[in-house]
């Protein structure tokens, strides 16, 4: 059904059982746990690698969006077979597709091309384009708690966040790490906390409310840092994962202190 790696899995938001995969040949698989022998459903309409994937987090939605190197998002319902649209104008691999939560039919990308935009499913021709490093654009997060406000991670090594209504700076700037910023996270739980994870082997904790705004750095991996999550559970437990093969899941200091 595919025969490349997968780079990407989003939970629905509407059924505990199904998953969407992202694959390095293109396409989507749907997936059920209760049926675990195989995808329901492959889904290969992207020319290029799948890096990101996401399930629509707003009630009433039950939309996917994918982005791709092939320098596309599509949108996707899970029930139909073929995308409803596909969102073009990025004019570099996209490494991040993300549904606003706050928003329904909003999304934002990042990309090669340095930039961030953001897209309406209801107006896809209109993006808001923002330029928001001069470097690849490697991840972006919403915040949980103001629906204007996102941040972006890069190569460039910062971390920047941008309030959309006003977007020619950036609200705030973070510098730290020494190496690209792969994955960039909201705290769900404290509106002005987030959390980086960086080609460092870092991953670092952030309150952009405060004057010294870098509250812990983490170096626990002995290889590139990827990928990262808080609990949604346990506003203390946070997981990450790197290239040296282990997954840490524990309680930073800084998250403890503040919770």
């Amino acid at each position: 059904d595919w025969n490349d790696g997968l780079f990407d899995v989003t939970w629905s938001e509407n059924n505990e059982h199904v998953l969407v995969t992202s694959s390095g040949d293109g396409s989507l698989q749907i997936w059920d746990t209760e049926k675990p022998a195989g995808p329901l459903q492959v889904y290969k309409e992207h020319t290029q690698e799948v890096y990101s994937v996401d399930w629509s987090q707003t009630r009433g939605d039950q939309l996917i969006v994918s982005g791709s190197w092939d320098q596309t998002a599509k949108l996707w319902d899970p029930e139909v077979g073929r995308p409803l649209h596909t969102f073009r104008g990025h004019e570099g691999v996209i490494y991040s597709t993300i549904w606003s939560p706050h928003v329904p039919g909003c999304f934002a990308s990042t990309s090669g091309d340095q930039t961030l935009r953001i897209w309406d499913a209801k107006s896809p021709g209109l993006p808001v384009i923002i330029p928001a490093h001069q470097a690849e654009v490697l991840s972006c997060d919403w915040c949980k708690y103001d629906q204007n406000l996102l941040v972006t991670g890069a190569v460039d090594c910062s971390l920047k966040g941008w309030d959309l209504r006003n977007t020619r700076q950036p609200m705030f700037s973070l510098l730290g790490h020494t190496y690209a910023i792969r994955r960039v996270k909201f705290s769900p739980f404290h509106p002005t906390i987030l959390v980086s994870c960086s080609y460092d082997f870092t991953v670092r904790f952030w309150d952009f409310s405060k004057p010294d705004p870098l509250l812990e750095t983490v170096e626990h991996h002995t290889e590139f840092t990827c990928g990262l999550d808080l609990s949604l559970h346990d506003s203390g437990q946070v997981a990450d994962c790197a290239w040296d093969e282990t997954v840490k899941i524990y309680y930073p200091s800084s998250l403890v202190v503040t919770a």
